[in-house]
């Protein structure tokens, strides 16, 4: 038995295989989690029911699980800052700075080769999508 935050044996396993450099989407419930990624990347159904998990509450655990270089999310086609964002910003701190995309070339980067890992959350929030890329350990 683990005595760490994060306990998922199917994540776990799929961010043990990723390196620096390899990103982790945490897609909400509107995203197309079987077309809008790379077909090589891991897919880990953690959307039990709309509302559960969020994609706050993965990425909190995460976070403890892997280093972080860089953040990028999905920018609404109107502009803005999606109410999700704030609670990402909390949990990243100042070092790591949210980064958007315009939504076509996010789902260009979510196809792309250096997707190892999309978790699908049951997160109804609109642009609560969230790309990370894994840092190195020094």
């Amino acid at each position: 038995m683990l005595r760490y935050p994060l306990l998922h044996p199917p994540l776990l396993s799929a961010l043990a295989t990723a390196g620096h450099g390899s990103r982790v989407l945490l897609a909400d419930a509107n995203y197309a989690h079987r077309t809008n990624v790379h077909h090589r990347a891991e897919l880990v159904h953690l959307n039990l029911r709309p509302g559960l998990l969020t994609v706050d509450q993965v990425l909190e655990p995460l976070l403890t699980a892997v280093p972080v270089e860089a953040v990028h999310t999905m920018r609404p086609d109107e502009g803005g800052t999606p109410p999700a964002w704030a609670g990402y910003e909390r949990l990243l701190g100042p070092e790591l700075p949210l980064r958007p995309l315009a939504r076509q070339d996010f789902y260009d980067a979510c196809r792309g080769p250096e997707l190892a890992v999309c978790v699908a959350t049951g997160d109804g929030r609109l642009y609560a999508n969230v790309l990370l890329t894994i840092g190195f350990v020094a």
